[in-house]
């Protein structure tokens, strides 16, 4: 097999592992969408199985005496030059390299924001519960406290901070 070739394969073989067929069938809401699904399915299926039989096969060797006794020598022994002479030239990445670190890098970059997403996340829930907690005394607080003296609010906020308040 060639080297082009072998490394479709390759590729659609990774590709298809990769494919969560079952978690997209479950987004679909109408039974055309799930015809339509099922048909792309199989049909990636069977070009999938043709990728892995026909192009992971290595060719059959010419049988070079047998073309030799039906046309002559001469004739078969160009041809044979010919088509040992053809050299298919071989893939080479050079992009890949150029980008992994690149992509690396990204990746690293990626975990960091990640982390302190869910750092920020975790300060604000605990935020919105202290507001919360705070709606809960503001609404539970009678007016007259507004009229009491500042050591008299303190008395009374300290009780309610330490007291378990729940939401009415």
């Amino acid at each position: 097999m060639s080297g082009l070739g072998k490394k479709v394969v390759d590729v659609v073989f990774k590709a298809s592992k990769n494919i969560d067929w079952e978690g997209m069938a479950k987004l679909l809401v109408s039974d055309e969408a799930r015809k339509e699904f099922a048909t792309l399915r199989r049909t990636f299926d069977e070009v999938n199985s043709t990728l892995q039989t026909k192009f992971s096969q290595e060719p059959e060797p010419i049988d070079w005496e047998y073309y030799r006794k039906g046309i002559g020598s001469r004739l078969v022994d160009m041809y044979k030059e010919a088509y040992e002479s053809v050299e298919i030239p071989k893939f080479v990445d050079t992009v890949t390299p150029q980008y992994k670190p690149k992509f690396d890098a990204l990746l690293i970059e990626l975990k960091e924001a990640e982390e302190k997403s869910l750092k920020e996340s975790e300060r604000l829930e605990k935020e919105i519960a202290e507001v919360q907690e705070l709606k809960v005394i503001n609404k539970t607080m009678p007016k007259c406290v507004l009229l009491c003296s500042k050591s008299q609010l303190l008395n009374f906020l300290s009780f309610f901070m330490n007291s378990k308040i729940s939401a009415p």
